[in-house]
This record gives C-alpha cells, sequence and structure tokens, in this order.
C-alpha cells in the first residue's frame, strides 16, 4: 500500500485501500500499523482533521483491529 506523507508531529504517513477498507499509519517514532475495517469516512476524516493525531486517538486508536509491522 502507498502511503502519503503528512505534516503532524505524531503520524508521518498515512495510506488507504478502500476496497479492503484497510488504514495503514506509519507513526513519526517508524512504526507501522494497519487497522482494518475502517469505513472510508473515517480516513477522510482522518485526512480532513485539524490535528491528525487528535483525530487519530478519538477516532482511529483502540477502535478498529490492528496489526503492527
Amino acid at each position: 500500500m502507498q502511503r502519503h506523507h503528512v505534516r503532524s508531529s505524531v503520524l508521518r504517513s498515512v495510506g488507504y485501500d478502500e476496497d479492503a477498507r484497510t488504514l495503514e499509519i506509519e507513526f513519526a517514532s517508524g512504526s507501522i500499523y494497519r487497522y482494518f475495517e475502517v469505513p472510508p469516512v473515517v480516513f477522510v476524516g482522518l485526512m480532513a482533521a485539524e490535528s491528525l493525531g487528535e483525530y487519530f486517538s478519538h477516532h482511529i486508536r483502540d477502535e478498529y483491529p490492528y496489526e503492527r509491522e
């Protein structure tokens, strides 16, 4: 999955596969996580958020199954 760099102190890059409903996030630490069953509206909300880190904390973390790469 191709990720795109984002402006955030918490997230480094974000990618999304709409068909698989999988969100891939690279954190500033270098860790990469894949979140599953993420609806497109959540990805759109993340990319439009004023603070990606806050959006992630409130709407993604602990809300979807994930794996660490």
